[in-house]
């Protein structure tokens, strides 16, 4: 098994105290993979429905962010393979 992946940069590399600070994450897991489920209902009659697929990530990674200072970061997005945070210098 692989071992999940992740990269990490800033928007800056100094903030001044109140700036906005921006981070984007990076990440990935080699061994996570889409799963398309196809469903068909039978009724006790024997009728079929159409089949309908849906697919699904079992498993997905989760970000977290934390820092040292006790900044409160916000999820801005994630894309499940990008995610952006925000917080204040």
């Amino acid at each position: 098994m692989a071992a999940p992946t992740v990269t990490a940069s800033l928007d800056a590399s100094t903030y001044s105290p109140g700036d906005p600070i921006t981070l984007t994450v990076g990440y990935a897991d080699p061994d996570t993979r889409p799963v398309t489920l196809t469903i068909v209902l039978t009724d006790p009659q024997g009728n079929s429905s159409a089949p309908v697929r849906v697919t699904a990530v079992i498993d997905p990674l989760t970000v977290g962010v934390a820092d040292d200072s006790g900044r409160a970061w916000v999820k801005v997005s994630d894309t499940g393979t990008t995610a952006v945070y925000r917080a204040v210098a």
